[in-house]
């Protein structure tokens, strides 16, 4: 995850926290996925409004890379503390 500078995050950051409550005032878990696929992709579609491959490289690196930090920093210690609990394979 990039660690942007404070300037940036304060500018970012409410954006998030107003989605976040979008999603929780939906009380939809059961379609989170369906959900957070439209968002996403609404969002980069509007990243993207012509074709331009770097563009296109730089936003499926990004979204990688995001799939990563989420398993490193929420997915694993979850997993470690479950390994924990019940036992090794």
């Amino acid at each position: 995850m990039p660690y942007i500078i404070k300037e940036k995050r304060a500018v970012l950051d409410p954006a998030v926290q107003h989605l976040a409550d979008a999603f929780r005032a939906l009380d939809d878990d059961a379609n989170l996925a369906g959900n957070l696929n439209y968002v996403i992709s609404k969002l980069l579609l509007s990243l993207c409004p012509a074709p331009n491959y770097q563009r296109f490289n730089d936003i499926v690196g990004a979204l990688e890379c995001c799939k990563l930090e989420l398993y490193r920093k929420r997915i694993a210690p979850y997993e470690n503390i479950k390994e924990r609990e019940n036992g090794p394979l």
